[in-house]
């Protein structure tokens, strides 16, 4: 992409995200019933901003997050040269929409989404630039129709570009968010992907557009069947532990944390994945043959 073309692109890929946000936010306050997602729009110091959508205490969502946010600067951080020593000495521009759902019901999965770009520049060299994204869930009393649906949905979004797309980012997506220390995934997986150039830039950002449109497909559904169902103490003690695995992924793995906490993002968008509440205990056991004990059987790569 020469300068001019560059820049465009970047427009096509803002006003996509932008849009993006305003649609996910208009349809999760639907299906809560009640809450509402207040805006904080911020300004980086160093260059860009965004403005971080925040739904607290709602019917269904005990509180979600939907951010945009878009920097620039003249380095590329530390997080990303490590890998890619190419990105030395070049400035940057990082945006994208990220999301996490964390609903009251423990029935109800904990949700996921991000789809981003990247482009690096340096007078008088040809632009580096790349997508990536995903999407996964984190269920605390998995339901088979529900997994299914989420993986149907992955699978379609992947469909139109190529027979080994969605095989290929469902194991990426299953490698990533895997928990070395606990020997086990987050949840049961879905998409990931990052990198994404050698198509060239119209294909990779439809592949894009139809992973970032494919999450409330995915979603929405699984929320709508299980909002309703009565739960007990237990199972809400269940969840709150579980939910310490989450900030045990986001604060010792999560690649993107890293990167917005580098490049000097806003800590509190950066951290508005975190549940509202959580819980460690030690040595926790479930009883054998219980259903949290049955939660073990998913938090495994799976084919499905």
């Amino acid at each position: 992409m020469n300068i001019d073309d560059t820049n465009k692109a970047i427009e096509k890929v803002k006003a996509f995200l932008l849009a993006l946000q305003d649609n996910i936010c208009q349809t999760l306050e639907l299906v809560d019933g009640k809450g509402q997602f207040v805006e904080d729009s911020w300004e980086r110091e160093l260059g860009g901003g965004g403005r971080s959508r925040v739904l607290k205490n709602g019917a269904v969502i005990e509180q979600g997050g939907v951010n945009f946010s878009h920097v620039f600067g003249g380095a590329m951080p530390a997080s990303a040269t490590a890998s890619r020593p190419e990105l030395a000495g070049r400035s940057f521009q990082a945006m994208g929409v990220s999301l996490v759902i964390h609903p009251h019901n423990p029935y109800v999965p904990t949700s996921h989404a991000n789809v981003r770009f990247f482009i690096a520049e340096k007078p008088g060299e040809t632009p580096i630039w790349w997508f990536g994204g995903g999407f996964d869930l984190t269920p605390f009393y998995p339901f088979k129709e529900d997994v299914q649906h989420w993986h149907d949905t992955a699978k379609k979004c992947c469909a139109p570009f190529g027979d080994d797309i969605y095989a290929r980012y469902k194991k990426w997506c299953d490698d990533y968010f895997y928990l070395k220390h606990r020997d086990e995934t987050r949840g049961v997986g879905g998409l990931f992907f990052d990198d994404l150039n050698e198509w060239g830039f119209d294909k990779s950002f439809e592949f894009m557009q139809s992973v970032g449109n494919g999450y409330l497909d995915a979603y929405v559904p699984v929320v709508e069947r299980r909002k309703g169902m009565s739960y007990s103490e237990r199972e809400r003690q269940f969840q709150l532990y579980r939910r310490g695995r989450y900030v045990e992924f986001n604060l010792v793995y999560d690649r993107g944390t890293l990167f917005g906490l580098q490049t000097g993002g806003r800590t509190e968008s950066i951290l508005m994945s975190m549940p509202p509440l959580a819980r460690w205990e030690y040595g926790f056991e479930a009883p054998a043959g219980s259903a949290e004990a049955k939660l073990a059987n998913w938090l495994k790569s799976t084919d499905w």
